[in-house]
């Protein structure tokens, strides 16, 4: 849509020190692993919206009402609370058809890539019997090395360290505000944050603060946008890396990885060049499996609170297989598809929350 390099360089650097600044301060200020993102379903809006505009400014214009529509989901109660309530067969179906292919990529890439995929598996199989908490970062370091000693990894040299921070003022172009700051606002809510939310209650995390969460992720994406970030929520997948028990056995201190990510964001930021480089020489195959090797134990739990009351096991299955089948309808992904099909069935199967569950949502 226009952008320069240094354009995309410097929104790369602004998106991670925002959401680093998100996750540190709402982390220690609710005391919950709180963990913050670029749009992924955004990210893959604005490629399929490449026709749309070829003036960043225009662009960047699209941006800030995303970051308006956020930030006043976030200060109105009743719009932050309808988004923000799933019953959980549903939501932990959601969650676990969102993990499903990631999880299956580690199968994948042993058959596809077995020179690169094979140690980084082996050292996770290892670790993970001998020293669980280090299996997937030392999955993450035997990749690296895997990448630089096949070859891949010989631009990494020249790849530029410090990136430039540019200033690009937004012009409100109608037509593209319509066709690409609402939709991004929309796959944002639906594909991010939605799930996001849910993941956190899956692990134990009832009473998120949605609307600190949405108002601050909103006032982010805005600061943003200047510099060429997009949109900032939520996040779902990473998430569940953070909020579930591989973190830490003791929910209550979990949050401290949220933090500890954060800082790490901040690091990664200041590496935006490197870390480009080093993502667009990695097989995306390798990459996924990486993610998969850690998000097992996050599958394990999403699938048992999908499927741990009978009554309700068909609506989950239902749920999980739309989510998991990746489909786009309308731009908008098969999170948000899984979430209407799977509340269709409920209601169409005639189930009723317990009463624990009514007066839960009550309070």
């Amino acid at each position: 849509m226009g952008a320069s390099p240094t354009d995309t360089a410097s929104g790369l650097l602004a998106l991670c020190v925002l959401q680093a600044v998100l996750a540190i301060v709402l982390g220690l200020r609710f005391r919950m692993p709180l963990s913050f993102a670029w749009s992924t379903p955004g990210a893959a809006l604005l490629i399929a919206a490449e026709a749309t505009t070829g003036d960043f400014r225009a662009a960047v214009g699209a941006f800030v009402l995303c970051g308006v529509l956020l930030l006043v989901t976030g200060l109105w109660p009743a719009l932050a609370r309808a988004v923000t309530r799933i019953p959980k067969p549903i939501a932990s179906a959601m969650l676990a058809g969102i993990l499903f292919p990631i999880c299956i990529a580690p199968v994948l890439a042993a058959v596809e890539l077995p020179t690169l995929a094979l140690p980084v598996v082996i050292a996770w199989l290892v670790l993970a019997r001998l020293a669980p908490r280090w299996a997937v970062p030392a999955a993450v370091l035997v990749t690296v090395v895997g990448v630089v000693l096949s070859g891949e990894g010989a631009d990494l040299a020249a790849a530029q360290l410090w990136p430039t921070v540019t200033i690009t003022w937004p012009v409100f172009d109608p037509l593209v505000l319509v066709s690409l700051g609402v939709p991004l606002y929309v796959v944002t809510m639906a594909g991010q944050n939605v799930p996001g939310f849910e993941v956190l209650k899956t692990f134990g995390y009832p009473h998120p603060p949605a609307r600190a969460i949405l108002a601050g992720s909103g006032a982010a994406t805005l600061a943003g946008a200047v510099f060429g970030g997009y949109a900032l929520n939520l996040a779902a997948i990473t998430a569940a890396m953070m909020a579930g028990p591989d973190a830490h056995p003791d929910r209550d201190r979990r949050w401290i990885a949220s933090v500890t990510a954060g800082a790490a964001y901040l690091v990664l930021g200041l590496g935006a060049g490197a870390a480009t480089a080093l993502v667009t020489v990695t097989p995306p195959l390798l990459i996924t499996a990486v993610a998969g090797l850690a998000l097992f134990g996050a599958f394990a739990s999403a699938m048992t609170g999908a499927l741990e009351e009978p009554p309700t096991r068909v609506i989950a299955v239902v749920t999980f297989l739309v989510v998991a089948s990746q489909i786009s309808i309308a731009g908008i992904g098969s999170a948000f598809w899984g979430l209407v099909v799977g509340g269709v069935a409920m209601l169409w199967l005639g189930w009723r929350p317990r009463r624990r569950s009514l007066v839960s949502e009550a309070e």
